[in-house]
């Protein structure tokens, strides 16, 4: 269901009825693009189902889910219309047209040709744990995810989030896992790790299945290399990759943490979404919580 992480923290401003935040969402709904729409976003039913609810509400623990369309036209097809347009004006007028005429020959060109153009969907999971005052996304990539922060924003009046901030730097707690060949509490060190130099040579090592408790790998640390990416195992059940932006990537559940899963759930419906969504966010609770204690505990900005 996750395979990627970004936590926030809630701030203030989350809404304390599910309906309000479903109206809210209902007025920002996923519409597919028109002929000559480049790209379209909004919110959709994370379940899945048509005309279904836009938050699930398992165990406490509400899910939506922003979805992404995008048309793309090649840029060697659009180079290759607006030449042709650029020749046929110097043929027949005997001028060269200028820059502004270009970029907007160009501009025409890419809306000329956006109805035959391919669609690409993509979605993000937002998942909020009330109790706990953490929201997390499960976008790949920082851009990603300030994307879902910006809609989520537009809908809930309020909102306020700040990315989780640990006394210790992810950074510098991978270097000391390393170094130590001491993981903290409940967390193993696989095999994947990259280092990366903070002087101007800005050199990267990286070990790919490759055994992480070596003296090569202590001598880059004392080197000033330091860890921007650190694969770990939580508890025998997880297993993931830290970054030192507290990223989780890589996310994957180890096959002991759905076995006991009932086949046919016991509320009727056939997609196993509920009982998917306790067991994922049930385990991930408790790694996020270990993980923030094993980084000295969060710190919260000042309001």
């Amino acid at each position: 269901m996750f395979k990627n992480l970004m936590i926030y923290h809630l701030v203030s401003g989350w809404p304390t009825a599910v309906q309000s935040l479903e109206d809210a969402l209902e007025k920002a709904r996923f519409v597919e693009c028109g002929a000559s729409q480049e790209k379209s976003v909004g919110w959709v039913e994370p379940r899945g189902h048509a005309n279904g609810p836009m938050v699930e509400v398992v165990g406490g623990q509400w899910l939506l889910k922003l979805m992404v369309e995008i048309k793309v036209v090649p840029g060697s097809v659009i180079k290759r219309k607006v030449q042709e347009q650029l020749d046929h004006i110097e043929a027949t007028t005997g001028r060269k047209p200028g820059k502004k005429e270009k970029r907007e020959i160009s501009d025409d060109a890419r809306l000329a040709l956006l109805p035959m153009a391919f669609s690409k969907q993509s979605s993000v999971q937002v998942w909020v744990d009330p109790a706990a005052n953490l929201l997390l996304t499960d976008a790949g990539s920082q851009a990603k995810a300030d994307e879902v922060m910006t809609w989520l924003i537009k809908a809930v009046d309020g909102l306020v989030v700040q990315l989780i901030n640990t006394q210790i730097s992810p950074a510098a707690a991978m270097a000391e896992w390393l170094s130590t060949q001491d993981a903290p509490p409940g967390f193993s060190v696989d095999r994947e790790c990259e280092l990366k130099a903070s002087d101007e040579s800005r050199s990267v090592v990286r070990y790919t299945r490759h055994p992480l408790d070596t003296e090569e790998v202590i001598q880059h640390i004392n080197m000033g290399k330091m860890p921007t990416r650190l694969a770990l195992t939580w508890s025998d059940r997880v297993s993931f990759v830290l970054t030192e932006a507290l990223q989780l990537k890589k996310l994957a559940f180890l096959e002991s943490v759905f076995e006991g899963a009932p086949a046919n759930p016991a509320d009727g419906k056939d997609d196993n979404f509920d009982a998917d969504v306790a067991i994922s966010t049930g385990e991930l609770r408790k790694l996020i919580a270990d993980l923030i204690e094993a980084l000295g505990g969060e710190v919260l900005a000042a309001q």
